[in-house]
């Protein structure tokens, strides 16, 4: 059997934890320390087996997008806009990704996404309701 999670769906920004201090770890500048803090960001995935792509709208219209295959290296753009490349890896479940300055799971969690991303000790949890 295979030990993929269904991530597919769309979720809605819930709550986090420690955002400020992990934003000044990663360096975030500060007009986008402010867009970021309590922002409703919808998160959509479309999980096609080891094929994702992941979607994130902000409010004011603005989207991101990371395309990428479980395994293999990919063209990824982090919360701050950063282009880089990086192999997402599945582990227990979780979507593991080495981003440049820090490491981001997600997994399925009781209906919820929650995303983990952690900075020299920092850790900074982000957690979204399924809305479709």
């Amino acid at each position: 059997p295979k030990a993929t999670m269904a991530f597919s769906g769309k979720y809605e920004f819930e709550g986090d934890e420690n955002y400020d201090a992990f934003v000044q770890k990663i360096g975030l500048p500060s007009d986008k320390v402010e867009m970021g803090r309590n922002c409703k960001i919808v998160t959509e995935v479309v999980q096609n087996g080891n094929d994702f792509t992941w979607t994130q709208h902000f409010p004011g219209g603005r989207t991101t997008t990371n395309t990428f295959t479980v395994g293999k290296e990919a063209d990824m753009e982090t919360m701050g806009g950063k282009k880089f490349k990086a192999t997402v890896k599945m582990e227990d479940g979780k979507l593991v990704a080495d981003f440049p300055n820090y490491r981001h799971t997600s997994e399925i969690c009781g209906g919820k996404l929650v995303e983990t991303s952690t900075s020299s000790g920092v850790v900074y949890k982000r957690t979204s309701k399924k809305i479709a």
